[in-house]
This record gives C-alpha cells, sequence and structure tokens, in this order.
C-alpha cells in the first residue's frame, strides 16, 4: 500500500513531529509526486490546522481530519456497544480514496497502539483492518526501552506489518542522556525491529527546511514507498 500509519506508545510523543518531517521532505525532494495526509481523528484540530498551514495539500479540513474531538487521548466519545460515535466505515471509505487518488498518504494514528477507537477496537487493529504499514513513534525518555518492548509486542500481536521504530526527543536531551535512555543496540535486540533514527528535539517543529533535513537522516529506503526508489 502506498500510505504509512505514524503510530505511537501514547499521546504527545512526536507522531505529528515525525509525519511533519516526512511530509516536508517528500514536498521538497519528490516534486512531481503527490502527497497526502489523513488524521481520521484529531482531538482539537490543532494538527490538521498544523498540516493545512504548512503544506499545500488540496485537502479540506474535513477531508484532512473527518472527525474533531474535544477529548484527549484515551476518552474518545465512543456512545454504546450498539451506537459507536466513531464512523470507522466512513473513515475506511475517505482513506481508501485518498491513497487512490495520491502517490503516497501519511496517516497519523491517536495517541498510543493500544488506544480505544471504539469498544470493540484499538489503533493497532484499525492498522491491521486496514492493512496500512506503521511507523512507531517512541520518545526518548528513562522509559523508552519499555516502551519500545511493549509496544513491539502488541504491534505483533495484533500483526502489524511494523517498518521500524523512530526515537524522538520530546525535550533536549544529552548525548550521554540518549544512549543511557535509548540504547539503539539493546532496543533493536529485544524487540528485533530496526530503529530508523532519532528525531532530535525541535525548538521551532514548523520550519520546513530544518525539517526536511531531519528526515534525511532517517533510514527512508525502510519509510519512502518502494515505487519512488524505481
Amino acid at each position: 500500500m502506498n500510505a504509512l500509519l505514524i503510530a505511537g506508545t501514547d499521546a504527545a510523543v512526536g507522531k505529528t513531529v515525525v509525519a511533519t518531517a516526512l511530509a516536508a521532505y517528500w514536498q521538497t525532494y519528490c516534486a512531481g509526486r503527490s502527497l497526502g495526509i489523513y488524521k481520521p481523528i484529531d482531538t482539537d484540530g490543532r494538527d490538521r490546522d498544523h498540516y493545512l498551514r504548512l503544506f499545500a495539500l488540496n485537502q479540506s479540513p474535513q477531508e484532512l481530519s473527518p472527525v474533531c474531538t474535544k477529548t484527549t487521548g484515551d476518552q474518545l466519545p465512543m456512545g454504546d456497544r450498539t451506537t459507536p460515535t466513531i464512523p470507522l466505515d466512513l473513515l475506511w471509505q475517505q482513506f481508501e480514496a485518498l491513497t487512490q487518488q495520491r502517490d503516497w498518504v501519511l496517516l497519523e494514528g491517536l495517541g498510543g497502539l493500544g488506544t480505544p477507537i471504539t469498544h470493540e477496537t484499538i489503533l493497532a487493529d484499525l492498522a491491521w483492518d486496514w492493512r496500512v504499514p506503521t511507523l512507531l513513534v517512541v520518545p526518548v525518555t528513562t522509559g523508552t526501552v519499555g516502551q519500545a518492548v511493549a509496544h513491539v509486542a502488541l504491534a505483533r500481536q495484533c500483526r502489524l506489518h511494523l517498518k521500524g521504530l523512530i526515537l524522538n526527543c520530546t525535550q533536549p536531551c544529552t548525548l550521554q542522556q540518549l544512549e543511557e535512555w535509548a540504547p539503539t543496540a539493546l532496543i533493536q535486540s529485544l524487540t528485533g525491529v530496526p530503529v530508523l533514527g532519532t528525531v532530535p528535539f525541535l525548538a521551532d517543529p514548523t520550519n520546513p527546511n530544518r525539517l526536511a533535513q531531519v528526515a534525511s537522516e532517517l533510514m527512508l529506503e525502510r519509510i519512502l514507498p518502494l515505487s519512488f526508489h524505481s
């Protein structure tokens, strides 16, 4: 599939930063190839507005984020078990249409892989149902290794096509802290999943040139669609 899900281990771990960096790279270096961004559920509309402000996507706010709620994280308005509030069929139809219209689609998830979307479905289930390859963003903290191990286990349980992990510095950290908190070799040994790079702390996450540079330092051959390399 010509799409990539940017998932995370929790809310506020840097999914939007990573997606924005990849989008900035695509629009800078992949001239003539169309990009779509889809965040089916946005808790406050801020991420949707962020993408529309930075990129010429030719998408309406509703096409980019059809569901906007006023809740955060795991507090989605799911209704009761017979009438869920989140219209999964509609979200799938819009996503499928976008993948047919664009050369590449970046799909940003909500919260972590275990975040419930309905009473019966978590984000990881949605990734499997939609058959979309997944990139997992893990924040650089004292709990990085544990978060990576737990979420890779969940991804495997849900049979996801996990392309790799991206470590993201959500706050300034020294090289020593990075090595202690997020030892790449240990994470790869324990999870069996490649770490495709580390995104440094960005004081200004809206600078397209800097974002494109950050993306260029990732293992893009594991991230970009195969057609890009042909």
